[in-house]
């Protein structure tokens, strides 16, 4: 019997750690199925980490080591080429590595922190074969950055989101060149300083409202075919233009590695692909917690960091016998604000409610209602989908509630 198992190693579990710890709970077990502790992290090493949390601006591997050392300085044992194979919903981890062989823990509180993964070319159903030459933006993003490997010298992405801005950075310092990054929405899915950073100041062109819809090529790709699509995202015939290439990176999105928590019977929600949590990031099944990108995808690690400390403190309050939950109101959304974390509030006290919206809003209010009356506004100057955006609700706004609503309202 363990007090608490976190799955996964990265900035979500070793936040989680150290949260727990430092609030009294000293028997933590972390499980890290890669053999150094770090996430995602440890092949980001570009800036912009730390900003929120440290006041200044860390590359990725420098962010994960000051919680790295800090894991190690607190004794918290850790298991790394672990693999977890199965989470029980009464908190039963069947996991294996090659000194243990396969073995199961019984915890008394679980945290989830596992993560996400690219979504792949399979899921686009983009016509042409299978040449070489063809990556998820991450993938790339290992190669160039922990293995020395370039994986080609004419590049176009697909999908703007975070990683493929980067790695067009990334590969034209590395003296490639990317003629394109196409995005099949019409508006960018990530952060505006990286649009400025990464594309602006190296004058790579970001097609709006463009896709592939042909790829070029039998043993190696020799070119693609891109269009720009209509209202409904289906391709203008019309507007086909041929650009050659030898290599094409896709940054189509990131799915949560939810396949444990399905095991665990967790409710998911639809939207995020996470895990349904309260404000103290419990899932539907008492005693298991889920934080970091498994529960939703964040922009910025501050963030991850920060919604993990949440999960560990109320971590340590479950196993403690703390276990009260006074009230239920679910949030619901408009469908401008597109999902909010957490989806229900189950205790009296002040609640940061982080939400995404579905499209490009100025000069916008953020109004929180009850159904009848709104209780909390807040105005904005822009929203847009690549950046989450929060609110704190005092306990005092949705004491006397039966529902919350977020919506957004135009000025």
């Amino acid at each position: 019997m363990r007090d608490l198992v976190i799955i996964g190693g990265g900035p979500a579990g070793m936040s989680a750690a150290i949260a727990a710890y430092e609030n009294g709970i000293t028997d933590v077990l972390i499980l890290e199925r890669d053999e150094n502790l770090g996430g995602i992290l440890q092949q980001c090493i570009h800036n912009g980490f730390g900003l929120h949390k440290f006041g200044e601006e860390l590359t990725g591997p420098e962010y994960a080591w000051r919680y790295e050392e800090k894991v190690r300085a607190l004794g918290i044992e850790c298991k790394l080429n672990t693999m977890v194979l199965d989470v029980s919903n009464d908190k039963v981890i069947t996991a294996t590595n090659a000194q243990d062989g396969i073995f199961q823990i019984q915890a008394k509180a679980v945290i989830l922190a596992m993560g996400c993964r690219e979504r792949s070319k399979g899921a686009l159903n983009i016509a042409g074969s299978r040449p070489a030459g063809i990556y998820s933006a991450g993938t790339a993003q290992k190669f160039v950055n922990m293995k020395g490997y370039l994986p080609g010298k004419n590049v176009v992405i697909l999908g703007s989101g975070d990683i493929g801005l980067i790695m067009a950075r990334r590969m034209t310092l590395e003296g490639a060149k990317v003629h394109a990054v196409c995005e099949l929405m019409p508006y960018s899915g990530g952060l505006a300083r990286n649009i400025e950073q990464c594309l602006n100041d190296f004058n790579i062109p970001l097609k709006l409202s463009h896709t592939i819809v042909k790829i070029h090529g039998k043993d190696r790709v020799e070119g693609v075919t891109i269009a720009k699509v209509d209202e409904r995202r289906k391709p203008i015939a019309e507007s086909e233009e041929y650009i050659p290439c030898d290599t094409i990176l896709f940054s189509v999105g990131l799915i949560p590695e939810n396949e444990l928590s399905k095991s665990a019977k967790v409710d998911l929600s639809a939207i995020t692909n996470g895990a349904v949590v309260d404000q103290d990031r419990q899932t539907s099944v008492e005693g298991i917690f889920s934080c970091g990108n498994v529960l939703h995808v964040h922009d910025l690690v501050d963030y991850v960091s920060e919604e993990a400390e949440i999960a560990g403190k109320a971590a340590v309050e479950y196993i403690n016998g703390n276990k009260d939950k006074n009230i239920l109101i679910p949030i619901k959304t408009d469908g401008k604000v597109r999902y909010t974390v957490p989806q229900t509030i189950t205790k009296e006290k002040d609640v940061a409610v982080y939400f995404r919206v579905s499209d490009i809003y100025k000069n916008v209010k953020v109004n929180v209602s009850d159904g009848n009356e709104v209780l909390f506004s807040k105005k904005r100057v822009k929203v847009a989908p690549g950046e989450m955006e929060s609110v704190t609700l005092k306990k005092e706004v949705f004491a006397k509630a039966k529902e919350l609503y977020f919506s957004l309202e135009e000025m």
